[in-house]
């Protein structure tokens, strides 16, 4: 049976650098970013975006992310994979918890979720899973 957890995560920092531009090309970028979950959520995230931005300043992205805490009062990490856009000030993607990723008190976890979020200091997310 499926729950539902609902969490916020805060930013920490976001190192983005390019690794590919020029003329008439789209420009590649990696973001490594740290975040902060509070809520049924509950610890600290590393996550590694590759995207791509348009002249238009819209992007495409795909990230890994690796959370370690706790999963409703279990312990234990897991990745989830992300995909997304980014176009009219918002950051739309769905994400799911890589199969066979989770440790600990989450082994067996599997869950996905879509968000949309504008820039902010605090963000909420939700993930339905099954453990």
């Amino acid at each position: 049976m499926k729950q539902t957890a609902s969490a916020r995560f805060t930013i920490q920092s976001w190192d983005e650098q390019p690794y590919s531009e020029g003329p008439d090309q789209p420009k590649l970028t990696r973001a490594m970013v740290a975040k902060t979950y509070t809520g049924d959520l509950d610890g600290e995230a590393h996550v590694e975006y590759l995207m791509m931005y348009r002249g238009d300043g819209t992007a495409s992205f795909v990230g890994l992310e690796r959370f370690v805490g706790r999963l409703g009062g279990k312990s234990g990490s897991f990745v989830l994979q992300r995909t997304g856009v980014f176009e009219a000030g918002q950051a739309k993607e769905s994400y799911a918890v890589i199969q066979g990723s989770a440790t600990g008190d989450l082994r067996g976890l599997t869950g996905e979720g879509q968000s949309s979020l504008g820039h902010g200091s605090e963000y909420p997310f939700a993930l339905s899973y099954a453990l």
